[in-house]
């Protein structure tokens, strides 16, 4: 989520300093006044059905709607409204975990109704909301291992999809990663026949049987990253893009660090294809799951398409 804190920093480095000045000024009175809006700090408190509407913000920054909407974005990553939303979950998020229960974060945050924040909480939390003010705890994960072409793989689902999935050279080490992303889990089980038809899919399409991975996915994110994983899945078998590739088809040509710490936090390996995006001079680059690895990755895809 975005965070007072980091967003002048992001601000600075998105674009170059001799044309910045103005246009990071206006983006950020547009972050001060959505968080404001947001918080109650104007008006007379968090409200949903209070929209920051677009010629409001404009007004705001003294630009033209049209423009602000698109210099927010290529800035940001997201529009406003985007940002308004991951705004909102944050100050709900936040809580919960003080303790005052749903209700309370949820009025607290701004939304109208249990039933809206409830519908919005299962892609940002990737559970429910009372689930989240437990830290998690309440969640059961089953999680299969077994051998592939790359080395052992693991496969680890909640009762709503696939939530993580790792290769390695040892059971073991896979384990440990797993129990470190879901730390306040309540249970996390191996069960191989559970899982039996998720892996065969990962399998059949490591062999270029299946040409993507087509599981339900029980995953959180921030909007910036599901958008790059989102576009990371429309990449052809057997074809890279750089990072640059990426940021430029987001709309945020100056992203590629951004993008890059995307591709490097996707918990699903394989499923969001992170492997296939390089560096702009052609080397594979960093892998979450090691370098040696996404070049086997790259070539097996490869190989794979010519044979098809």
């Amino acid at each position: 989520m975005f965070q007072a804190t980091t967003t002048d920093r992001k601000l600075d480095s998105a674009m170059h300093p001799a044309k910045a000045d103005a246009r990071v000024t206006a983006v950020q009175r547009a972050c001060r006044y959505i968080e404001a809006r947001i918080d109650g700090t104007e008006g007379d408190g968090p409200d949903d059905s209070a929209v920051v509407t677009l010629a409001e913000l404009g007004d705001h920054c003294g630009m033209s709607p049209w423009h602000l909407q698109r210099l927010f974005k290529r800035t940001m990553g997201v529009s406003p409204r985007q940002y308004a939303d991951a705004h909102r979950m944050k100050r709900f998020k936040a809580g919960l975990q003080q303790g005052g229960g749903v209700a309370a974060a949820t009025y607290d945050a701004g939304y109208g109704s249990s039933s809206r924040v409830y519908e919005r909480a299962a892609s940002a939390l990737g559970m429910t909301p009372a689930t989240y003010a437990k830290g998690g705890r309440g969640a059961h994960i089953a999680y299969a291992v077994t051998s592939s072409p790359l080395g052992r793989l693991l496969v680890a689902a909640t009762g709503r999809g696939v939530c993580f999935v790792s290769i390695g050279a040892r059971n073991e080490d896979l384990e440990t990663a797993l129990h470190r992303e879901f730390p306040a889990a309540d249970a996390i089980h191996r069960d191989d026949d559970a899982l039996a038809d998720g892996v065969a899919k990962i399998l059949d399409h490591l062999d270029g049987k299946e040409p993507h991975v087509d599981l339900p996915l029980d995953i959180r994110a921030t909007a910036f990253q599901r958008r790059v994983w989102e576009e990371l899945r429309r990449i052809p078998v057997g074809e890279t893009r750089t990072y640059g590739q990426i940021a430029r088809a987001l709309g945020q040509p100056q992203a590629q660090r951004a993008v890059g710490h995307a591709c490097a936090t996707n918990p699903v390996a394989l499923v969001v294809p992170c492997h296939r995006v390089v560096r702009g001079d052609g080397n594979p680059g960093a892998y979450r799951w090691g370098s040696e690895r996404k070049q086997r990755l790259i070539e097996r895809e490869t190989a794979n398409r010519k044979r098809g």
